[in-house]
């Protein structure tokens, strides 16, 4: 008899031929998120089981589970002999205090002599034989006692299904750089392309000494929660502050921020391409404010040539969205009152629906390129 937790796929159970890819993919997520902990991650027949760890750390293991992509569900559960004298006695020996249960048998291996639901019956009864004042509700009980007869000799016997976040394993579909402001949505939309198995980076613009150190500490510590979710990525840091007052001195106050998004726009693809990165994602939110709105996004993605841009959460509202940063961890840090670039030098009365020929006009009147150079040439790199 062991003590060991069964981890459930998401739904790279439904790949074909390339199932080995996301299942090793997977597998080497769960092996980094514990690789602090003692213990043995062990295959069997499109399952898991996490074994060979000290109690203590059960509950520490479950939660790190929770926070890997690809993962459907996670029981804490006992290993034992697929014999019907071993269960016999295990359940035998089981002690509730809740007053109604059901047995629930899966009869995996179909060489066990008894049928799942003669058996079930008859587990039923070792406990009500061993248990006072308990009953049967085949419909809603209050514990549920399963018990997995598995190959390879094993049976699992459980009581908790806990809800892992699903999805795929980060690594299994292409990679992505993340425009991160300070704000609620730009971390939940890293978490979402995550979801999606996309390896992600991260992009933040800053504007020191118009933002302050706490503005940018405060990026790292989302840039932190996010990688809890999706492992190591690189935070890339750029300097804002000259092109910004350099739009401010030279166009009309009306564009500030849709040439400021079109040149960081400029500047995450450069950099996407310098690093191997596939993609851009921002947290754009359809009418959210005045840059996204369809002619702003359209006049925005006019400068990016060569990658796609992802929104995932494009046609979330505010409160699905601030749901999920609550549900990451990510909207305490996200609500802090530091401001991010995008408020400096912000207009009374931004342009709600530019027109592209007018933003080149405008972008015309400075020497926009050699900015972009010089703002690559000087990023910081911080390792997440």
């Amino acid at each position: 008899m062991e003590n060991v937790v069964i981890i459930r796929y998401s739904e790279i159970f439904l790949k074909g031929k390339n199932f080995a890819f996301f299942e090793n993919v997977l597998v080497d997520n769960i092996k980094e998120k514990l690789l602090d902990i003692k213990c043995e991650l062990i295959r069997m027949n499109k399952r898991f089981f996490v074994a060979g760890y000290e109690q203590k750390d059960e509950k520490k293991i479950i939660s790190k589970l929770k926070e890997v992509f690809g993962i459907h569900s996670i029981s804490p559960a006992v290993k034992i002999e697929s014999t019907e004298q071993s269960i016999n006695d295990y359940v035998s020996s089981l002690k509730f205090n809740k007053k109604s249960f059901r047995v629930s048998v899966n009869r995996a291996d179909k060489r066990f002599p008894i049928s799942s639901m003669e058996y079930g019956a008859k587990l039923g009864g070792l406990i009500l034989k061993n248990n006072k004042d308990v009953f049967v509700d085949l419909h809603n009980p209050q514990i549920n006692v399963c018990v997995d007869i598995r190959e390879n000799n094993c049976t699992f016997v459980y009581y908790d299904v806990i809800s892992g976040i699903g999805g795929m394993p980060v690594g299994t579909s292409g990679s992505g750089l993340l425009l991160l402001s300070g704000g609620i949505d730009s971390p939940v939309a890293g978490y979402m392309m995550a979801k999606r198995g996309m390896p992600i980076s991260a992009l933040h613009f800053h504007s020191y000494p118009y933002t302050s150190e706490d503005a940018k500490n405060k990026v790292i510590d989302l840039a932190k929660i996010i990688s809890k979710y999706t492992g190591h990525f690189k935070l890339f840091v750029c300097s804002f502050t000259e092109i910004q007052e350099s739009i401010h001195k030279h166009c009309n106050s009306e564009f500030m921020i849709t040439l400021m998004r079109r040149i960081m726009y400029r500047i995450a693809e450069r950099v996407a391409i310098r690093e191997g990165i596939q993609s851009v994602i921002t947290g754009e939110n359809l009418g959210q404010v005045a840059s996204q709105t369809v002619e702003s996004m359209t006049v925005t993605n006019a400068v990016v040539e060569k990658l796609p841009i992802f929104r995932p959460l494009i046609a979330f509202d505010k409160e699905e969205i601030t749901k999920i940063a609550l549900e990451i961890g990510s909207y305490e840090t996200s609500i802090l009152p530091f401001e991010d670039c995008c408020t400096v030098f912000l207009p009374k009365h931004p342009l709600i629906k530019p027109k592209l020929d007018k933003c080149i006009k405008e972008e015309s009147k400075f020497d926009f390129e050699s900015l972009i150079t010089k703002a690559i040439e000087n990023l910081e790199i911080i390792e997440i």
